[in-house]
């Protein structure tokens, strides 16, 4: 096999990614192997995981024809080429994103975050989340507070879920609201369309919850090392036995909580696509017009409807509320739901 682990332009196919460049010709002994672990072996310095991000966002070519899926098999004679893009800066930088503010002070700042909007840089979104826009929008001060990668976080969204969040301006304002959200004193409510109807309609929801061993992506309910668990329901709008509008409130904040409590107990959220892996039986009792919306619904309809706390300065009780999506208003009405009218209690 020959490997240059230095850059190479001429050898980069056209229309590659600019930036230095990896080349490996795979032998014999390589052939039947994964793309992402051949490539890490034999870059002898990036890790398979970062190998595998970089072939997700096409960065990998053999025989100058993409490759993107990290399992693809090696074949033996071809050249592979890994581009390796310039490195993103330490610290994230201010950009341009969009995201209604409802309210701010020196403090900090309460907005809805739209769906599809990652919180806080992470490997495969560097860029264009919403710390790089608080960051253009509260201005260089907002850097450092809590931290570098997440300057005045204090709680996070997943990014398909839409709706209320705050954000410190200062670092009073981060540690106070965060012992706050550590101590369950943040008044947070959900509001979310599952399918089938819970029962009882009102209850909760209780179990373990810790990474799943199969597939690192998605949390589960556990029997042992994972963090315990409480959501607690309301069904406010149901549809006969195929599909419900719930209130959800959190005494605990575990990742994809609401998600993996509901799925756990047969009500996975609709349009979920970490917990939703099957056609559930209560499809069967919505119309074809009912089905079809609540199959091709494009994100976990789970919205942050409320949010209530205790200003970290002047000590006023603060409440916020952020109306259902549109995406989601037009999923109810094709489930014959009036998501308009549904009151948080």
């Amino acid at each position: 096999m020959t490997q240059t682990g230095t850059p190479q332009p001429d050898s980069t196919p056209a229309g590659s990614p600019s930036g230095t460049s990896l080349v490996f010709i795979a032998a014999e002994e390589h052939a039947g192997d994964r793309a992402d672990r051949f490539v890490a072996a034999q870059s002898g310095s990036l890790s398979r995981s970062r190998v595998k991000v970089l072939i997700e966002e096409g960065h990998l070519v053999g025989n100058a024809a993409p490759i993107t899926e990290p399992a693809e098999t090696v074949r033996a004679g071809i050249t592979y080429v890994l581009t390796i893009p310039p490195a993103t800066p330490a610290v994230p930088q201010g950009e341009r994103v969009d995201f209604d503010v409802l309210y701010e002070d020196a403090d900090l700042i309460v907005l809805n975050k739209p769906a599809g909007l990652v919180v806080h840089p992470a490997p495969g979104n560097e860029t264009g989340t919403l710390v790089n826009g608080l960051i253009a929008h509260c201005g260089e001060s907002l850097k450092g507070i809590g931290g570098e990668r997440r300057p005045g976080i204090v709680h996070r969204l997943d990014k398909d879920t839409s709706g209320l969040m705050v954000a410190a301006k200062t670092e009073q304002a981060h540690l106070a609201l965060s012992a706050d959200f550590a101590a369950r004193r943040i008044d947070r409510a959900y509001l979310a369309f599952c399918w089938g109807c819970p029962q009882p309609a009102e209850g909760e929801y209780e179990g373990d919850i810790g990474r799943d061993k199969r597939d690192r992506k998605r949390m589960t309910i556990v029997t042992h090392g994972g963090k315990w668990a409480l959501t607690r329901y309301r069904t406010l709008q149901a549809f006969e036995m195929g599909a419900a509008l719930v209130q959800c409130r959190l005494a605990t904040g575990r990742t994809h909580q609401i998600r993996v409590h509901f799925s756990a107990n047969g009500h996975p959220l609709m349009g979920d696509p970490v917990y939703l892996r099957r056609i559930p039986a209560a499809a069967k009792g919505l119309s074809a017009t009912a089905r079809a919306a609540a199959l091709d619904f494009p994100r976990q309809a789970l919205h942050a409807a409320r949010l209530g706390f205790t200003h970290p300065r002047t000590g006023e009780q603060m409440l916020f509320d952020a109306p259902m999506p549109e995406d989601m208003l037009a999923l109810g009405e094709a489930l014959g739901l009036n998501p308009k009218k549904a009151v948080i209690v």
